[in-house]
């Protein structure tokens, strides 16, 4: 066994929040690192020591150069002592090179072993353990298969969080959807590998969390339902999954553990799967604590965070199978700086006054604080939201409720369309797929609510929870910027809907183009948006070029309309 006195956390926002609460109850010691970006985060005054990494004193502020720099965590692991590192979630979590690196510096890496993190963190490699462990997996086409039956899902071999990842209808738009998807991926996980698998339209997503220690101990500790997701990114998590049969529920649950002893698995992971009707599917397994454990620890009463540290250690599992027991339901949502009327566009800036709900059957886990910065360089996740009661309708009111009482000022994010979600009847009655939010892009302002009439979350009037009308004139500058970026169809400026980086220029000035013909593309706290054509017409001005940082509304490409036959005082010939 070894002794952890002091963890690095690898990681920064409320994951490492969440970890400092457990290593400080434990006595254990912790070490945060931060960014440029992160110098003045929850995360750093939280901790009992805090490290800046990056290369010099370049800034820092880009996770290349700090949070995904493995040999500037090792410096600040070295310079701080700490014995043991957490990689958290994202970010190096399911980087086996990270964890073969931190072994070989002599820490202890709280996570699995990293030829499992190697191999069960590619959907190709997984596909195969899958098998011989007697585990469903969806049939896979090559990419140039003439027999290809539409519609297919392209995606990341490499990784997950909905990152590389694409629908696609129809052979003509495969081309595009797999070039988009491999840079995606290369840009997430430095690996443009992909998939093409049958895609299931009406499937569910239902995932068992796994433990197991170093000795051949293998649990599940329950599975939790995230069907409700927007761009293959989860949105809301449950458990129990409220859909699924006891009989279905034991054929997930014994799969999980057959693919988890397998591999050889140590650590907590998660063993995801597609479930259609009767059938399921693996999807991948996740090597890591997910961002979802809150729900998992609320209704088994276990601290996953702290079991984690103690089989790191050595320690045998102190749990046997028939000592895991869920007892009521648990409902977590995801707040994201995002702009649920635009498309989610992730967003970023200062946030003004932030209140987190508090209160009998919810927990925040969060580390957004009044007055505190979103900086555009990281995932838009801000906090989570947890609601727990006897039974799911019990639980969901919690959420409900919490979420009436949560307030964020000055900065777009998806509060309003949360409540509208937890509040509507397809929520009630468990009818969400995983592709469900993607066919009603208009939920959060024309949503079948179980209350007769208008909400406030229907009007335009500068309603706000938990605080006064929000005046035209108190609108954040960010705001006014994307209604500007909104607009553009109407004058024919196509611009940037939100802050980030140029990584694709498709047209050229001069050039003539269709609406909706694909412009170029702008990356954005990891995610991929496709920028198109708002007419018919001509390339008049390109305003940025691949690689180039650009501020939210920015002018990237202006398409002049053609001018009609009317217009131009002829005659139509026809």
């Amino acid at each position: 066994m070894t002794d952890i006195t002091k963890i690095l956390i690898a990681n920064r926002g409320e994951i490492a929040l969440r970890i400092i609460r457990t290593a400080r109850a434990m006595g254990i010691r912790t070490v945060a690192v931060y960014s440029d970006a992160d110098r003045e985060a929850a995360h750093v005054t939280a901790a009992d020591e805090a490290v800046r990494i990056g290369v010099d004193d370049s800034d820092s502020s880009a996770p290349t150069a700090s949070y995904l720099n493995i040999d500037a965590l090792l410096d600040a692991a070295k310079e701080s002592g700490a014995d043991a590192v957490h990689p958290g979630y994202g970010f190096l979590s399911e980087r086996a090179a990270f964890a073969r690196a931190c072994g070989d510096a002599g820490l202890v890496f709280i996570g699995p072993p990293p030829d499992v993190i190697e191999a069960m963190g590619r959907k190709d490699y997984a596909r195969r353990i899958a098998e011989q462990a007697d585990v469903p997996v969806l049939p896979t086409y090559q990419a140039d298969d003439p027999n290809m039956h539409f519609p297919v899902l392209v995606k990341a071999a490499a990784g997950g969080g909905g990152k590389g990842m694409r629908i696609v209808r129809n052979a003509a738009d495969l081309s595009d959807a797999l070039a988009a998807a491999r840079r995606e991926a290369e840009s997430a996980f430095g690996d443009g590998t992909l998939l093409v698998e049958r895609y299931v339209e009406h499937g569910r997503h239902v995932e068992v969390q796994v433990l197991a220690d170093a000795y051949g101990t293998v649990l599940h500790l329950g599975e939790r339902d995230c069907s409700v997701q927007r761009r293959h990114q989860k949105v809301v998590e449950e458990s129990p999954a409220p859909t699924i049969s006891g009989e279905l529920r034991e054929q997930l649950l014994s799969a999980a553990v057959r693919l988890t002893a397998q591999v050889s698995y140590v650590n907590a992971g998660t063993v995801e799967f597609l479930v259609s009707d009767d059938e399921f599917f693996l999807l991948e397994m996740n090597t890591r604590l997910q961002v979802e454990h809150p729900v998992t620890e609320l209704v088994t009463g276990l601290d996953l965070v702290e079991l984690q540290i103690r089989i790191a250690a050595g320690e045998r599992m102190p749990l046997r199978q028939e000592d895991v027991v869920s007892r009521g339901h648990a409902i977590e949502v995801r707040v994201y700086a995002e702009d649920a009327e635009h498309g989610f566009l992730p967003q970023a800036g200062r946030a003004g006054v932030v209140v987190w709900p508090h209160g009998e059957g919810v927990r925040v886990d969060a580390a957004l604080r009044s007055f505190d910065e979103v900086p555009p360089w990281y995932d838009p996740m801000i906090g989570k939201v947890t609601g727990y009661g006897p039974d799911r309708e019990s639980a969901r009111r919690a959420i409900f409720g919490a979420l009436a009482e949560s307030r964020i000022d000055s900065l777009i994010t998806n509060l309003a369309f949360l409540r509208t979600l937890l509040g509507s009847s397809q929520f009630a009655e468990a009818t969400i797929d995983t592709a469900w939010l993607d066919r009603h892009p208009d939920l959060p302002f024309h949503p079948r609510l179980e209350a007769d009439g208008p909400t406030p979350f229907d009007l335009r009037d500068g309603w706000r929870l938990a605080g006064p009308p929000l005046p035209a004139r108190a609108l954040s500058t960010q705001a006014r910027a994307a209604a500007a970026a909104s607009s553009a169809p109407l004058d024919g400026v196509v611009r940037a809907p939100m802050p980030g980086t140029v990584i694709a220029v498709k047209v050229a000035a001069g050039q003539r183009v269709s609406a909706s013909e694909p412009l170029g593309a702008l990356e954005a706290m990891k995610m991929e948006h496709t920028l198109t054509a708002p007419h018919d017409g001509v390339v008049a001005r390109v305003g940025a070029s691949v690689g180039e940082q650009v501020s939210i509304g920015a002018e990237l490409f202006v398409i002049d309309a053609e001018p009609t036959n009317a217009a131009s005082g002829t005659e139509d010939p026809s």
